[in-house]
């Protein structure tokens, strides 16, 4: 069965050999990834799998990777993943939602210890969505004599600068994330149910763009109005959209698993002064923070250049970081889950890094958001989708 590759073979062999190189520093002799967004990386494997227990496996002592899953998932698998297939794992069926019998009990004593690695240390992703507290008891349980590392997010440090092909993606969930946004700029209008425009965001986002079929998105379309936009992830429900109620639409294309988020927002009708105070600010806040966007400088200087805007128009913030990481990902995030955009984080910007840059507004009873996606490059930020930025009015 011939893999389906969206990268070469060669990509995924680099990515690994990066990963290597990051496990030795660190004294990992054995890595288990349950992230799928770093599965997905590493290894092309991509499936609404990941409901049950599955992962990768990298050993410093073998070339290839390991993929383990549901057996019914090894297909998928075969399909999906660049390794040899002696290199995929399938637990049985007994072992799903099993109360009794746990897969991390079968892959500690069927691929760690039959592997002879059942005395070295072994780093897990414990702050992941996809590893359960109960999966790291069973797998400590499963191999008594192995030293537990907590693999702190590294595969997810190593994704964070982008190569050529994946920046090509990105620009492609770009595109698609501006045609989202102009067909809600088209349709929406007072009296028009959420859950009809919200019909037409997943619509668009699927056909995609250029000949370029949309995935679904790591989150939600978020789109609360009036005072509930004071709250950041609201999604929506069937009520209409009223008069005098502003709405910030946060959106994201996805293609081949790549995102490029980007929000907007509408006002119904005749604007209070706050909300075009609050435009300003949010323009003047994205160009300081875009001039600080270049390789050398660092993940705080954005941030403080945000705070100084913000605090110049008299807007307090509450010390919420202005934008994350982005690029391959599978519910709930988007993010990559590693730096941020704020006054203490001290990450150094490197060309082909890409961020969700968000220096949004939420007060008591109403909020605002203008952001964009955007790509570190030799010359500057350069932004991933080609959209007004300004609040729309309708």
């Amino acid at each position: 069965m011939q893999a389906k590759l969206p990268f070469t073979k060669k990509e995924y062999i680099q990515r690994i050999r990066k990963v290597k190189a990051m496990m030795q520093q660190r004294r990992i002799d054995v890595l288990l990834a349950t992230d799928p967004g770093n599965m997905n990386w590493l290894t092309g494997y991509d499936g609404w799998s990941f409901y049950v227990h599955q992962g990768v496996i990298i050993s410093l002592d073998e070339e290839e990777p390991i993929w383990f899953g549901r057996l019914m998932d090894k297909n998928a698998a075969l399909i999906k993943c660049y390794m040899k297939e002696e290199n995929l794992y399938g637990y049985p069926e007994k072992y799903v939602q099993n109360l009794d019998e746990h897969p991390m009990t079968w892959i500690g004593e069927n691929i760690i210890n039959k592997k002879g690695w059942g005395k070295l240390n072994i780093a897990t992703e414990r702050d992941n969505y996809y590893y359960s507290a109960e999966a790291h008891f069973r797998l400590i349980a499963t191999l008594p004599n192995a030293s537990f590392i907590n693999a702190n997010n590294l595969v997810n440090w190593a994704r964070g600068k982008k190569s050529k092909k994946e920046i090509e993606y990105m620009k492609i969930a770009g595109k698609i994330t501006q045609k989202i946004h102009q067909r809600v700029l088209d349709i929406v209008r007072v009296g028009i149910p959420k859950s009809h425009v919200v019909s037409q965001i997943y619509e668009t986002a699927i056909e995609g763009v250029d000949g370029f079929g949309g995935d679904y998105p790591s989150i939600v379309p978020l789109l609360p109005s009036g005072p509930d936009a004071s709250a950041s992830h609201i999604t929506w429900d069937d009520r209409p959209f009223k008069k005098k109620e502003a709405t910030f639409f946060e959106i994201s294309g996805c293609y081949k698993r790549y995102h490029a988020p980007m929000s907007r927002t509408i006002f119904m009708g005749k604007p209070e002064q706050k909300f075009l105070d609050a435009e300003k600010a949010l323009q003047e806040a994205i160009y300081a923070g875009l001039e600080e966007a270049k390789p050398g400088n660092r993940t705080c200087d954005i941030a403080n250049a945000v705070d100084r805007v913000m605090k110049k128009f008299g807007i307090d913030r509450n010390d919420a970081r202005c934008g994350y990481p982005i690029g391959v990902s599978y519910p709930p995030d988007w993010g990559e889950r590693t730096c941020s955009l704020r006054a203490s984080d001290l990450t150094v910007l490197e060309e082909g890094m890409t961020f969700h840059f968000m220096p949004g507004i939420w007060q008591d009873d109403w909020g605002m958001e203008i952001t964009e996606s955007i790509l570190i490059t030799e010359n500057g930020a350069e932004t991933l989708s080609d959209f007004p930025r300004k609040l729309f009015i309708k």
